[in-house]
């Protein structure tokens, strides 16, 4: 059984001389063919994430703004956590260290003098 289609055909020009006509040429040209069957495939798919977006952001003026900082954010945390598996060993045997020598000096402090 035939599939039930309702095609309409429209052209696109592309004036390779403007730079934005020309890189949208060279992304048709250099799009993946696994994922994007055809040009009109791409396109439908571009137009459709750009228009969405736009109704996005016309609701939400602050949606770029706020993806953009919490993906900095994230990026802050992942950091400060690797540092921090990094540098806690070293900074607990650090601070070990300086318990047992002041533990020590206390020691001494607390021993009586021989000889006396």
């Amino acid at each position: 059984m035939k599939k039930k289609t309702m095609i309409k055909n429209t052209n696109i020009r592309l004036d390779l001389l403007k730079p934005e006509d020309r890189k949208a040429w060279e992304y048709l040209q250099t799009m993946d063919r696994k994922r994007y069957k055809s040009y009109s495939k791409a396109i439908v798919i571009a137009i459709n994430d750009y228009f969405s977006r736009q109704e996005q952001l016309e609701k939400d003026p602050y949606l770029e703004t706020r993806a953009k900082e919490d993906a900095f954010l994230e990026r802050i945390l992942k950091t400060v956590r690797e540092g921090a598996k990094e540098a806690m060993p070293e900074a607990a045997l650090t601070e070990f260290v300086e318990l047992l020598q002041r533990t020590a000096v206390l020691c001494q402090k607390e021993k009586p003098e021989s000889g006396t």
